[in-house]
């Protein structure tokens, strides 16, 4: 056994224990913690398969910007552990159900892209091009349409995601620019002249005051 391999089985063993992990925690600060261990594993696997592309990728976005915003919003939100965990077993067969389809989809896409003494020999020119030439050359040809559909898709979440959050609530205030661009300073502030008064004080009240002195 070769020290690349050795490698992979170490970096793999560590995935599926921190993917593991992030299911089974019971805080969810531990949980991001070792989601942020997965990604870095399967970093360094990918590394070990020659896509330093991918690799590079997945540390600068998901763990250096996405992972960092999830932490964040966790530790900010103070989440009930006990509330979320209520009527887990009650919808587990269901989610059961559905990773169950999920991987079956993922090992019917993927499972082909194993098969590496099928796939056609690159010439010396490609080679050359490097990984990172070589993959946007694929996506933005071959893979094109699947790309828009993934942005589009994309963009849809993110308005519908906006939308979600900007929607009446009875317990917010809303300002409206519009009116605070046209007010004026007399609808700011309102000058009132008034007549100067002078309180006289009470005879019994200044009396009863004589007499507390004394």
């Amino acid at each position: 056994m070769t020290t690349a391999t050795a490698l992979f089985y170490v970096f793999s063993a560590v995935l599926l224990f921190a993917a593991f992990r992030v299911i089974t925690a019971r805080s969810p600060v531990y949980a991001a913690l070792y989601l942020v261990l997965a990604f870095f594993s399967a970093a360094c696997v990918w590394i070990l398969l020659r896509a330093e592309f991918l690799a590079i990728a997945l540390v600068l976005v998901y763990v250096g910007a996405v992972m960092v915003l999830f932490l964040f919003v966790v530790m900010m939100l103070d989440i009930d552990v006990a509330a979320l965990r209520t009527g887990f077993w009650k919808h587990f067969p269901v989610a059961l159900l559905v990773g169950v389809v999920i991987t079956l989809e993922m090992a019917a896409v993927l499972i082909p892209g194993f098969y590496v003494s099928e796939a056609r020999p690159m010439s010396a020119a490609a080679l050359k091009l490097g990984n990172t030439k070589l993959l946007g050359v694929e996506v933005y040809t071959n893979y094109l349409y699947p790309l828009q559909i993934a942005a589009v898709i994309l963009l849809v979440a993110i308005i519908a995601a906006i939308s979600l959050t900007l929607r009446a609530r009875k317990d917010s205030r809303h300002m409206n620019p519009s009116e605070q661009v046209r007010a004026k300073k007399a609808d700011r502030i309102r000058i009132v002249s008034m007549k100067p008064e002078a309180s006289t004080p009470d005879a019994s009240a200044a009396a009863a005051s004589v007499g507390d002195r004394r």
